[in-house]
């Protein structure tokens, strides 16, 4: 449990440190037209880096809908069983389909995005370097979520009250 216990607050904090990717993310936004059509300039670059910003900002923002119960759900019939049922059935398809997923995209890409990251990949239309972040983005997106599913499935919080 105390490895769990570990794996929850590591994710915990890589979530609160990612949470500061989108000030940066939300001012690349707003630059490009400015580059674009005034200084006439660098909104390339920019996208590029806004590119890899949103990469690394969604694969730790869908980990931490998962941690936060936030992720969209239907609740047309669900909303009548029981807190412990729920509980249950949020761990039975968790490991039934985001830990499968998450290794599948593990094991099936790691050797892509090692070969991305040792080439030091650039971005394929403008060359700009960093290409290669967004595919260790992809990797870690996965690695985020399983470790998110595990930490769900192994230490679910305790079912709340029926009011």
């Amino acid at each position: 449990m105390r490895g769990i216990r570990w794996i929850d607050k590591a994710v915990g904090i890589v979530i609160a440190a990612a949470m500061w990717l989108v000030l940066p993310l939300a001012f690349l936004l707003l630059a490009q037209w400015p580059l674009r059509e005034v200084v006439q300039q660098y909104s390339r670059e920019a996208n590029d880096l806004g590119q890899i910003l949103f990469a690394l900002y969604v694969a730790v923002a869908l980990s931490c809908t998962t941690r936060r119960d936030a992720h969209l759900a239907t609740d047309v019939v669900a909303h009548r069983y029981s807190p412990r049922f729920r509980a249950a059935l949020l761990r039975v398809g968790l490991a039934v389909t985001v830990v499968p997923w998450s290794l599948y995209v593990l094991a099936t890409s790691t050797a892509t995005v090692w070969r991305s990251v040792a080439a030091l990949e650039a971005f394929p239309e403008t060359y700009n370097p960093g290409y290669f972040v967004v595919k260790v983005a992809a990797w870690f997106l996965a690695a985020l979520l399983l470790l998110q599913a595990l930490v769900k499935i192994v230490r679910p919080k305790p079912p709340e009250s029926a009011e």
